[in-house]
């Protein structure tokens, strides 16, 4: 299996070629990481003649954290995400194209963005969203899950093993009593505020029915980790990457991630409901099974393994914490 290396240019140089990503004559400039990416090894490869690209390759762990293991195919998912949209002209201007697929060695090959900047920094609590950008996301989502509505059989996108993954981080992991991930290494104070949460059987009861809906078939085509890591300000507008852990299953699932970053990264009530508003004009929702899943968000981001930079304090984290179940436990 080949494996890219930004540090040996001329094996990467072969098999760029022997891809036909890279024409006959053409030689690489350099080869850099073009940002923090959490699942996979990426690099933007720079031309001597002009131009790059962007090449991804998935491996059996999560590159930022090798002892997680992973479906080593995910890339190849995620590059089949980018051949179903292309058909929808609305969809196919937020995201990069496509060049091409190997899945012999789990490798995409996508259109560079350019200097992109993702909506981490939202995290930092001194900017938010603005009202046109939150806007584009709900379309956005609107309109993936009305032009890609499947029957149930439809074995396309199952994505089960990616599935698995996720549903273990979001409903298992942070809840367990004892998983391993000591929280006062985030933060002081948190492992304590987390335990009664973790010792909340009704509270797990609920979550795990969710999970079960989370993993049984559904009729929409999701995103599925649709947060700000995957959303990027670009020159030329707004743009919508690593859709990896896409599968057909209900909408309330994307919009209830969505709407959980907007509420712990404090943006204005008024513009998290006007996702609510500006969704439903296409489609009706559950909003029970949204606000079930926006709470689990926000209680696995802040006593789960994937942690978000928020700067916040123990007591506020709390305050969110009781607001998720509520969200929860109410409906």
């Amino acid at each position: 299996m080949f494996i890219l290396d930004a540090t040996q240019l001329p094996s990467l140089t072969h098999y760029l070629r022997k891809q036909g990503w890279l024409q006959r004559g053409e030689k690489i400039r350099d080869a850099s990481k073009p940002g923090d990416g959490n699942m996979n090894y990426v690099l933007r490869v720079s031309k001597v003649e002009g131009g790059s690209f962007i090449v991804k390759q998935s491996r059996a762990f999560v590159e930022k954290y090798p002892q997680i293991p992973a479906p080593a195919d995910r890339t190849l998912v995620e590059g089949a995400f980018y051949e179903k949209i292309k058909s929808d002209r609305f969809l196919r201007k937020f995201m990069p194209k496509l060049i091409g697929i190997d899945s012999i060695n789990n490798v995409i090959a996508l259109e560079d963005l350019g200097l992109t900047r993702d909506y981490t920094h939202v995290y930092g609590m001194k900017s938010t969203l603005l009202p046109a950008e939150i806007q584009s996301l709900t379309q956005y989502l609107s309109q993936l899950h009305q032009s890609f509505h499947e029957p149930q059989s439809d074995d396309e996108f199952l994505n089960s093993k990616m599935r698995q993954l996720n549903h273990q981080h979001i409903f298992l992991y942070p809840f367990m009593v004892d998983n391993g991930f000591d929280l006062d290494s985030v933060q002081i104070g948190l492992q304590e505020i987390a335990m009664s949460y973790k010792r909340d059987e009704d509270l797990k009861n609920k979550i795990d029915a969710a999970g079960e809906i989370y993993l049984s078939r559904g009729n929409h085509l999701l995103h599925g980790d649709y947060y700000p890591g995957s959303w990027l300000r670009s020159a030329d507008g707004l743009k919508v990457i690593d859709p990896e852990f896409c599968f057909y299953g209900p909408v309330e699932f994307d919009l209830g991630v969505m709407m959980a970053h907007l509420i712990m990264t404090q943006h204005e009530q008024v513009l998290v409901e006007s996702i609510m508003d500006l969704y439903q004009s296409k489609q009706i929702l559950n909003n029970s099974l949204l606000s079930t899943f926006i709470g689990i968000e926000i209680m696995r981001r802040l006593i789960g393994l994937a942690q978000l930079p928020l700067v916040m304090t123990v007591s506020a984290k709390n305050e969110l914490l009781q607001q998720a179940r509520k969200l929860i436990m109410t409906n």
